[in-house]
């Protein structure tokens, strides 16, 4: 028999015989790594531990602790479900069923709508079938025998699926018990494999998204490689119900949304000084780094966008109005309205980098069940640069922005930084030259940065490659905020230039950055971060003054405008409750700091300080007080 070489990942080769299993390979490696082992990727193709090997290959077990392997795990428990459900449940239609991060869902037609009590029956029937360790087979079927087979069992949807699929496409069926399914795998080799998982929500949705279509019910769930690992999940969902964004802006009357308006934010007196916090921060920073401001129009003629490539690539997410017979676009993005500010006038090399930052308003049109408190909005503002260079000055502004970007994100907090090299989507501007060109220079870029990153294929800007930076925050969960793209795309399609040394036209780079990102997104990770209780300089009050009698009212005003004049931000607590009641009310509203003052504090010129979150308080002279909140409350 013919002998094939296999590669593992530490680049030793071995000899196997051809036709070779996967799970063969993992048991000539160890029994432990063959009982771990899910699927096996050859050549970068992950398929079943079972299917055989016949050619010189590069492989990977993979197993529970890989992404792919926790992908297997939450597609494998998407069919255990679906087959819980058929078991439970006859009349029920199985539809589509895929992994998504952090879990899986599977969508079921059925008259009956599903209740908790379901839950917990399909949840339960789920581990029987995970413990019966019942075999996953691959199967390749007949197109027409497989629209069939899933017509004569009542499986309309799938049926449907099968003959929308290119006539190209094999046709492959997984066999679990008396179960089969239409799936492309990879799976694990049994459903025993499938141990740690739970069942959280029922939702609607329509077939194939279209709301056209029969509407059909969602049931989502979670699984992980082993328990430990869903434990700690569902507490960290646990902790983030206790920090939602909404429910503490509401608390804290930062915002509110409603639906005279979706998508869009009502920024609340307290809310909107938290912005102009972070706005003033991010503009001192920037002005430091030489950047110059601008600011650009809302509404802009579409002729624009059709010549920077985003008419074909984002007009479904555009809003439009017409104008004496004009159509207007409400910008969405600010890019192209920073490259007709850098072509007025002549620009010379020497004039380059020139760093243009805008906080700039976007608008674009989300669907309606994508929307998430501030997380997810219509209308935004982005602390949004451009800087204009040569491509030999690319390498330094990348070092010098990802410096930047630290520091920023150090100051809000957040010290675990995860960097993603994302390279060209299938749909795209510019050649491939371009593309090599402008991956190139990025990637010689990041590597001066000497920060670690992991590859992010096929999801670049359709202008260029790009960074993104994803934040950690306080219970584990990723956030991704900055970006940086390399773009030598737009300013050819928009004809921009500058006079170089040689004294002849050259197109500049563009490079594309955000810190933040979207205002408001940003705000509500911080609100989620901090569970609103915010450091002394971003607090939107960072002061309570409250009085224990109403004879002290004329002293805490006093105190209120030593504040005022200090820049503090204070709020004058004058009414009629008890002082403890009053403690009590202001620390829900996450205040850093309440001066409590009564006649002993007046006649003595002190405050009694209390700080949120400590039963404590100390007694101090007012201005020493205020000395010592100034001492800690600047970032600026």
């Amino acid at each position: 028999m013919a002998s094939i070489n296999i590669t593992l990942p530490d680049k030793s080769v071995r000899q196997y015989p051809a036709g070779v299993t996967g799970i063969e390979i993992a048991e000539s490696i160890g029994a432990g790594l063959a009982k771990a082992a899910l699927a096996i990727k050859v050549n970068s193709e992950a398929i079943d531990l079972s299917r055989s090997i016949n050619s010189d290959s590069a492989i990977a077990i993979i197993t529970g602790k890989d992404p792919e392997g926790l992908e297997i795990i939450r597609h494998d428990a998407a069919h255990i479900m679906a087959e819980a459900v058929k078991e439970l449940y006859p009349e029920t239609q199985v539809t589509i069923g895929p992994a998504i991060e952090n879990g899986f869902y599977y969508d079921f037609a059925r008259e009956t709508p599903f209740s908790s009590d379901d839950l917990e029956k399909i949840e339960n029937k789920m581990r029987e079938i995970a413990s019966r360790d019942e075999k996953l087979v691959r199967e390749v079927w007949n197109r027409d025998e497989a629209v069939k087979y899933f017509e004569k069992i009542g499986e309309k949807y799938k049926a449907e699926i099968i003959r929308d699929l290119p006539g190209t496409e094999e046709i492959t069926i997984y066999r679990q018990g008396d179960f089969l399914d239409l799936c492309r795998g990879p799976h694990a080799p049994s459903t025993g494999k499938i141990k740690a998982f739970k069942l959280m929500k029922v939702a609607g949705a329509y077939w194939r998204g279209d709301h056209r279509n029969a509407q059909l019910q969602r049931i989502y769930g979670t699984a992980w490689a082993d328990e430990k690992q869903l434990k700690a999940y569902l507490m960290q969902l646990e902790e983030a119900e206790k920090r939602d964004h909404r429910k503490i802006g509401k608390e804290m009357d930062l915002f509110h949304i409603e639906e005279h308006s979706p998508g869009m934010i009502f920024w609340h007196d307290k809310g909107w000084t938290l912005y102009r916090t972070i706005e003033n921060y991010i503009r001192a920073k920037i002005r430091k780094a030489g950047y110059i401001e601008v600011k650009t129009p809302i509404l802009v003629d579409r002729t624009l966008w059709e010549a920077s490539g985003h008419w074909e690539k984002f007009r479904e997410n555009m809003f439009t109005t017409e104008v004496e017979k004009e159509t207007l676009v409400v910008k969405p993005m600010n890019c192209p309205c920073h490259v007709q500010i850098f072509n007025q006038g002549i620009k010379s090399y020497r004039d380059l980098p020139l760093r243009m930052a805008e906080f700039g308003t976007c608008h674009r049109n989300e669907s309606s069940g994508s929307l998430h408190g501030i997380m997810r909005v219509r209308g935004f503002t982005q602390d949004d640069a451009h800087i204009f260079c040569t491509e030999n000055q690319i390498t330094g502004e990348t070092v010098a922005f990802c410096d930047l970007l630290k520091e920023v994100y150090k100051d809000f907090g957040f010290t675990d930084i995860k960097v993603k090299f994302s390279d060209r989507p299938t749909k795209r501007a510019g050649s491939d030259a371009i593309w090599n060109k402008a991956e190139s220079a990025l990637k010689i870029a990041l590597e001066a940065t000497n920060l670690e990153w992991t590859h992010n294929p096929g999801e670049g800007a359709f202008y260029g490659p790009k960074l993104e930076f994803a934040l950690k925050d306080a219970i584990g969960r990723e956030w991704q905020c900055g970006t940086l793209q390399v773009d030598f795309v737009l300013p050819e399609r928009l004809n921009a230039s500058y006079i170089g040394e040689d004294g002849v036209k050259h197109r500049p780079v563009m490079l594309h950055r955000a810190i933040l990102g979207a205002f408001e997104r940003f705000i509500g990770i911080l609100i989620e971060e901090h569970a609103g209780k915010f450091p002394l300089w971003l607090a939107p009050v960072q002061v309570a003054i409250a009085t224990i009698t109403n004879d002290a009212d004329d002293y805490a005003r006093e105190v209120r405008k030593a504040l005022d004049a200090a820049g503090i931000r204070a709020e004058l607590d004058t009414g009629s409750d008890k002082i403890n009641y009053k403690i009590r009310e202001h620390s829900l509203k996450k205040t850093p700091v309440i001066f409590a003052v009564g006649r002993k504090e007046m006649e003595q010129k002190t405050v009694s300080v209390r700080r949120l979150g400590s039963e404590n308080q100390e007694v101090l002279a007012l201005q020493a007080a205020i000395d010592k909140l100034i001492a800690t409350k600047s970032r600026l």
